[in-house]
C-alpha cells in the first residue's frame, strides 16, 4: 500500500512533497501497527488535523477489515483447497516484489553516501544476524544519523 499511498497523496494530488512522505515513513515505521496505516494517519492529520487523520484511518483499514471478515466466514470450508494453497503461494512472492519496489522507489531520494549505507547494513546485520530488536535498532540508527548530520556529514 505504501507505493500507492505515495503515488496518490506525492504525485496525483501533490498533498506533500516526496521529502515530507520520506519523513512520514521514518516516523510511522518506528511506531506499532500498520505502515500504511500509520503514514495514511500522518498524511490525514497533516491535511485536515484530528479528522483527517481519523479519515484516513478509516478508509485505509475498512476495506481491509471487510475482506479479512469475508476470508474468515469462509476460510473454515476453504482452507484445505488446493487451489486456495497455491493462490496463497502465488500471493506471497508479489508482497516480497511489491515491498522491494517500495524499497527502491523511495531510495531514488534519499541520498545515499557511505554513512548512509553502512547505518543501512549496520541495521540489517543488527536485526537479521545478531537478532536486536528493531526498535533498539532505529533508536541507536537514528543517534548515529543525528550525530553525522550535526557534523554535516549527512544532509
Amino acid at each position: 500500500m505504501i507505493p500507492v499511498i505515495q503515488r496518490e497523496v506525492v504525485d496525483t494530488k501533490k498533498w506533500i512533497s516526496q521529502e515530507e512522505f520520506l519523513d512520514a515513513i521514518a516516523v510511522t515505521n518506528s511506531l506499532p501497527g500498520p505502515l500504511a496505516t500509520n503514514a495514511a494517519t500522518y498524511v490525514g492529520y497533516k491535511l485536515a488535523g484530528p479528522l483527517g487523520s481519523f479519515a484516513a484511518v478509516f478508509a485505509t483499514a475498512l476495506p481491509s477489515f471487510l475482506i479479512i471478515l469475508v476470508i474468515v466466514i469462509f476460510f473454515s470450508t476453504i482452507k484445505d483447497s488446493i487451489i486456495v494453497q497455491n493462490i496463497f503461494n502465488g500471493i506471497r512472492p508479489a508482497v516480497s516484489a511489491l515491498i522491494f519496489f517500495a524499497v527502491i522507489n523511495l531510495t531514488k531520494f534519499l541520498g545515499f553516501n557511505k554513512i548512509n549505507i553502512l547505518i543501512a547494513l549496520g541495521s540489517f546485520i543488527a536485526i537479521s544476524i545478531l537478532n536486536i530488536h528493531p526498535f533498539i535498532t532505529i533508536l541507536i540508527s537514528g543517534a548515529i544519523g543525528f550525530f553525522f548530520s550535526r557534523r554535516g556529514r549527512i544532509k
